[in-house]
């Protein structure tokens, strides 16, 4: 190689040499050098070996799903008092509203009993299999705190994402992927807060594929291939930005951000190799295709990020959040004027949901992958200014798990006779959090991060594990 060809080969090497001489202040202390994403033993032996969350973005009506109240229907059309979160948040008081009664009916469903209306046909005919958390509570009337608060654990420091937390808890289970990946993540309500590692190092920020709006088929990890160059020729490239990024690390140690950005170039690098085979459908039977409705004009989209996500989870993904959402300040679920609505993301959600359990279940994984899912609160059993639609509610609302050692066919916790306010059992986000982590393994209040002084962890100073509902 002459010094023409070494110096058009090679340009990228003295790009890193710059970034890393920006990245690196002096004073910093020594790093470890083992790989921070390598598999980490839990506190205690876990249940569950990887979450795959469905989030609802905007809050299901639990009413109108899963928390079945008889008053609603007696009570239908009269104005009562109610104590509102919401409505003394905006006028310092509460006010009558018009009770309205679910706009689908209930019926019992499986060996369980559980009652369920037609909105979630699918997911009902699954009912043997969750474990419904019917007295949740959360921090936030409004979708961007509350939604900051069920990813993060808080609602006003930037804290890192609870992907993140058991990434940096765990590790990774395959050094060909990220740890944590969120499929098509909304950039409104926290946006990459969501997915983000905050004071966490860099190497646990979450990976984000696709967006609100964009197609599934064509969401993919940008950049991932590259057409100019061979995988003999970008391989030397790499190592050679590599031996100059391993000479800063020497002469000034301690930076993690530069031993993240050497990390990350590795990762890449392998990514390249893997991860398009991961995401591909294509080698899929076309039962199987069938079962998550791809195909189907409503629940393609959400039913091939479904399938992904189970490719993810054997794949040794840990954390997989699978987002239905917009890419707004006003989230799906956010009916406050036309709750009949509610029906067409149902319809979108619910046979791509089922077939995701089934589909796991039929490979064994369904026992250690726990499922949850919800949103980030629920919806009041009045109507919103007395018309059709329902405001927001965080004061009583339902979540369920599946799998990963939570016990099936069980309820746990109960709103009030209206389904506003959860009563018995209560449940707050900081619980659901610190039971989660413990079904991975992890205590939360041994999950800690030293920073600015103090050690900081999911659940803050909070949370209870729920004891009841694991098997």
């Amino acid at each position: 190689m002459n010094r023409r060809q070494l110096l058009q080969n090679t340009a990228c090497g003295f790009g890193s040499l710059a970034l890393a001489g920006l990245l690196n202040p002096p004073g910093r202390a020594a790093a470890a050098t083992a790989n921070p994403l390598a598999p980490k033993a839990p506190h205690f032996a876990p249940k569950a070996k990887r979450v795959i969350f469905l989030f609802m973005a905007g809050g299901v009506s639990q009413v109108d799903s899963f928390d079945y109240k008889p008053l609603l229907e007696k009570e239908d059309g009269k104005l009562l008092s109610f104590d509102d979160a919401r409505a003394v948040a905006k006028t310092g008081m509460g006010s009558k509203s018009r009770v309205m009664k679910s706009l689908w009916k209930y019926a019992q469903h499986g060996k369980s009993g559980h009652w369920g209306t037609e909105l979630f046909p699918e997911m009902c005919r699954k009912m043997d299999d969750l474990c419904f958390l019917h007295g949740m509570h959360t921090e936030g009337v409004a979708h961007g705190p509350a939604t900051i608060f069920m990813h993060t654990g808080s609602t006003n420091l930037i804290r890192p994402s609870m992907g993140s937390w058991v990434q940096y808890g765990l590790g990774s289970e395959n050094e060909n992927l990220p740890g944590f990946i969120s499929l098509a993540p909304s950039m409104g309500n926290g946006g990459p807060r969501n997915f983000g590692n905050a004071f966490l190092p860099s190497v646990y920020q979450g990976t984000a594929i696709g967006r609100p709006g964009q197609p599934a088929s064509e969401s993919k990890i940008r950049n991932i291939l590259n057409e100019r160059r061979s995988d003999m020729e970008q391989r030397a490239q790499l190592d050679l930005i590599q031996a100059f990024n391993r000479e800063q690390v020497r002469d000034r140690p301690g930076d993690s951000e530069l031993e993240a950005v050497i990390d990350s170039y590795e990762l890449a690098s392998r990514m390249q190799q893997y991860a398009p085979g991961v995401l591909d459908i294509k080698d899929e039977s076309q039962e199987t295709l069938d079962l998550y409705g791809i195909g189907v004009k409503q629940t393609d989209d959400y039913g091939r990020r479904c399938l992904q996500a189970r490719r993810l989870a054997e794949s040794g993904v840990r954390f997989i959040q699978v987002n239905y959402s917009d890419n707004s300040n006003n989230p799906a679920w956010d009916q406050h004027s036309n709750m009949p609505k509610h029906a067409d993301h149902a319809k979108a959600v619910d046979k791509p949901i089922a077939g995701l359990l089934e589909d796991l279940k039929r490979r064994g994984l369904l026992e250690d992958t726990l499922v949850w899912w919800g949103g980030e609160f629920g919806r009041n059993p009045f109507a919103q200014s007395n018309g059709t639609g329902r405001d927001h509610d965080p004061d009583g609302f339902t979540v369920w798990l599946a799998g990963g050692g939570v016990k099936p066919g069980f309820s746990h916790g109960s709103t009030d006779e209206f389904g506003h306010r959860a009563v018995e059992n209560k449940t707050h986000m900081h619980d659901l959090h610190a039971t989660v982590l413990h079904l991975l393994g992890l205590d939360h209040e041994r999950l800690t991060y030293k920073y600015a002084g103090r050690n900081f962890r999911l659940t803050d100073v909070s949370g209870t594990v729920i004891k009841d509902i694991i098997a």
